[in-house]
């Protein structure tokens, strides 16, 4: 596993012009939140379905109250707009798994995961951590506000504000409303993979990362769940070395974990629907509206017609920036396109599918 080390830039402080294939290594973790994606989507709720004493487990914030009344539209349809973190509080199990236990916590995984009218598909768009963002004014831990910012790193408002302030940030650049915020952590992503008994991914061409020690050779690999971690982080030999390099082994391992989900019959088997449900639940924080696992269920069975076939996976588009070569800025006119498409409830048009920062 990696033993990379969080630097001041890692969450908004200054770099050095650092040659772009030679970017300080940095740590993702994105797939990290989506054990709770798997289960919402392709579980069903099926999971959570009389385990009432998990309740305690769930951790809750109250994002509608944090934003206020100040916000973008309702969609006009039944659809609806999920905010989905991936979470490192460096303390416990996730300091072993991230290279020791340091105080604080770090979000570096973004998902706005839009589920359209008639819930048989979803969209699931990822924003780079580099990216440069205009931060809305937001209020601190201490009760004081912090005043807005331009260009400021994506990664650093988490660390910085919250996650209220990543979904008020997120609602700003997009104009998108949020529906629902979910949040989950390294370890509980490591004990789902490891319960479901590892994920198979077709491996394009063979990963040889010394920084990680994951070694894999091209064809289909089962991945436990410390390789699954490696493998949604590794950068070395991926792309340009860069974060956004990761992303495309990121969206792969996520139809993989969303299909092995789906096909395991865990109502067959109780004993592994609660260990599941009990590891997910004790990393998981959501919106207050949905902090129970009845609220969870009933969000989750109203979402099982979703197939993993049917997620399409996108990263913002982006282009690196021109004054900061290791930072990335919205692409336009496709970032507008794609967020309108979103807002509108409507298809996502090619033309916005594709980021000059990855030459498309």
């Amino acid at each position: 596993m990696s033993q990379d080390i969080r630097t001041p830039d890692a969450v908004g402080g200054p770099s050095g012009p650092t040659p772009r294939p030679a970017r300080k290594r940095r740590r993702t973790g994105r797939i990290v939140l989506l054990t709770l994606l798997v289960l919402v989507l392709a579980a069903g709720g099926a999971l959570y379905w009389g385990y009432s004493s998990l309740d305690g487990n769930i951790k809750a914030v109250d994002i509608d109250k944090a934003l206020g009344d100040n916000r973008p539209e309702k969609l006009p349809t039944s659809g609806q707009n999920i905010l989905v973190l991936g979470s490192d509080s460096r303390a416990g199990d996730n300091g072993d798994l991230v290279g020791g236990a340091v105080g604080g916590g770090r979000s570096d995984t973004a998902l706005v995961v839009h589920i359209p009218e008639g819930r048989t598909q979803a969209v699931a768009v990822s924003i780079p951590r580099d990216t440069l963002v205009t931060r809305p004014e937001c209020p601190r831990a201490d009760g004081t506000t912090g005043p807005s910012a331009k260009r400021v790193m994506f990664n650093s408002v988490y660390a910085q504000y919250g996650p209220a302030c990543v979904a008020k940030t997120v609602e700003s650049l997009s104009g998108v409303r949020l529906d629902h915020y979910m949040e989950i952590d390294f370890a509980g992503f490591k004990d789902l993979v490891d319960t479901l008994g590892g994920v198979t991914v077709d491996v394009k061409q063979p990963i040889h990362d010394k920084q990680s020690g994951l070694e894999l050779e091209a064809g289909r690999q089962r991945l436990d769940g410390t390789q699954s971690l490696a493998f949604v982080r590794t950068r070395h030999g991926v792309g340009d070395g860069s974060d956004l390099g990761r992303i495309s082994l990121q969206q792969q391992f996520l139809t993989a974990l969303l299909t092995e989900v789906k096909k395991q019959d865990l109502l067959s088997s109780p004993a592994k629907s609660y260990k599941i449900a009990d590891s997910a639940t004790k990393a998981l924080t959501t919106d207050a509206a949905l902090a129970s696992l009845s609220s969870l269920s009933e969000f989750g069975r109203s979402l099982n017609g979703v197939d993993p076939q049917n997620m399409e996976t996108i990263m913002l588009p982006v282009a690196y920036d021109k004054i900061d070569r290791n930072r990335v800025v919205a692409a336009e006119p496709q970032a507008s396109q794609l967020w309108k498409a979103i807002r509108e409830d409507a298809e996502i048009p090619e033309s916005a599918k594709k980021s000059p920062a990855t030459g498309g």
